[in-house]
């Protein structure tokens, strides 16, 4: 696999501290289950367009584009697609109907070389569920979707095994995900038994109350463990590092219609974060926006692919993106076969999202 080239921006200010590990790469701070049956549902992943990579671009080898070229994917009906959006509005409607729109993040895309091993470490280690698993031979990939409760109601994680790819780049942009316990140090004991990569050992995060430690699964994605009271939504962030946070905030406000739920700085460690989402951080899952000082670009690596949220009219969506300079990927409309109305974009960091129609996903899960 071609190695990507690494930002150039450098890191000699963001060493962790004592309090973090490195495995955190916040620069600094901070029994199996079964397979579920009767999955007819043609989605194919559909959703995250890009997350299964061309073989051709990691293999050399040539084999279907179809539902893979990132950025370029089904564009063909475009026109058709545009001429079912929703009337025009203006640019005030627009960005007060995005804060208004029923909004949910409803999974986070990401790459693994191995799925039955990472399947085993997040069923056993993670105490997540396998609700659902496909293969897709045809296009030489499959998936499978993991998570502490089902799709219509909780946000889950949908793990992608390209044929033939067992490692991928994480890059320095990608942070981690966030896990809510109500025992962190019972937790990281589990994980130590079954053979897990403990990168943070428990303990109160610097300057708050809060127990928190590190884990790594198998290809090195970091999970942050959180000690909480019982929560509806224990898969609770997902981390990103941000060139420009006051940018980045207004961007997800605007556009994406979330809240700022908290913003914190911490000049001593040199970075700052910020928290958006659709509801409190107790209940349900939230972007964690991190900007270390001083830095602006980040590599993304080829790891991380994107989170998708639901939506009540994807038209709409793609217009709010546009007037706030969003850079939309594919143009909104129906997908070919399923008809499932999906629109994806790049917020400013090149972070990428898809946007599904809610009824259409719910049909998508029957």
């Amino acid at each position: 696999m071609p190695t990507l080239a690494m930002a150039t921006t450098p890191f000699r200010h963001l060493f962790p501290s004592p309090h973090f590990p490195s495995s955190s790469l916040r620069f600094p701070p901070p029994c199996f289950a079964s397979s579920p049956s009767g999955f007819t549902s043609r989605r194919l992943a559909l959703f995250h367009l890009g997350t299964v990579i061309p073989q051709s671009k990691l293999l050399g080898g040539k084999t279907s584009k179809l539902f893979r070229d990132e950025g370029n994917i089904l564009e063909a009906a475009t026109a058709g697609n545009m001429a079912q959006a929703s009337t025009a509005v203006s640019e005030g409607n627009v960005l007060d109907w995005a804060k208004s729109d029923k909004r949910r993040m409803l999974h986070v895309v990401y790459r693994v070389g191995d799925l039955d091993k990472t399947i085993k470490f997040y069923t056993e280690c993670l105490g997540m569920k396998l609700l659902r698993r496909r293969d897709i031979p045809e296009e030489r990939y499959a998936n499978a979707f993991l998570g502490y409760g089902p799709e219509d109601s909780h946000f889950v994680v949908e793990l992608t095994y390209n044929y033939g790819v067992d490692k991928y780049d994480i890059g320095t942009g990608f942070g981690h995900f966030g896990i809510a316990v109500e025992d962190v140090a019972k937790t990281v004991d589990l994980i130590k038994a079954k053979g897990g990569k403990v990168t943070r050992e428990p303990g109160p995060v610097k300057g708050g109350k809060t127990v928190i430690a590190f884990v790594e699964d198998p290809d090195g994605y970091k999970f942050e463990l959180l000690e909480r009271g019982p929560t509806p939504e224990p898969l609770c962030q997902v981390m990103l590092r941000v060139g420009d946070l006051d940018r980045s905030i207004k961007f997800y406000e605007k556009a994406f219609g979330m809240e700022l739920l908290r913003k914190r700085d911490n000049p001593q460690y040199k970075y700052t974060i910020a928290m958006m989402g659709y509801g409190p951080e107790d209940k349900s899952a939230v972007l964690e926006l991190t900007y270390n000082y001083g830095v602006t670009e980040y590599d993304r690596g080829n790891g991380y692919a994107q989170i998708a949220i639901g939506t009540d009219d994807v038209y709409k969506t793609a217009e709010a993106i546009r007037l706030c300079g969003g850079k939309i990927t594919r143009e909104p409309g129906p997908l070919p076969v399923i008809n499932t109305k999906i629109t994806a974009c790049l917020d400013p960091d090149g972070w990428k999202s898809v946007f599904v129609d809610n009824v259409d996903f719910l049909k998508e899960l029957e």
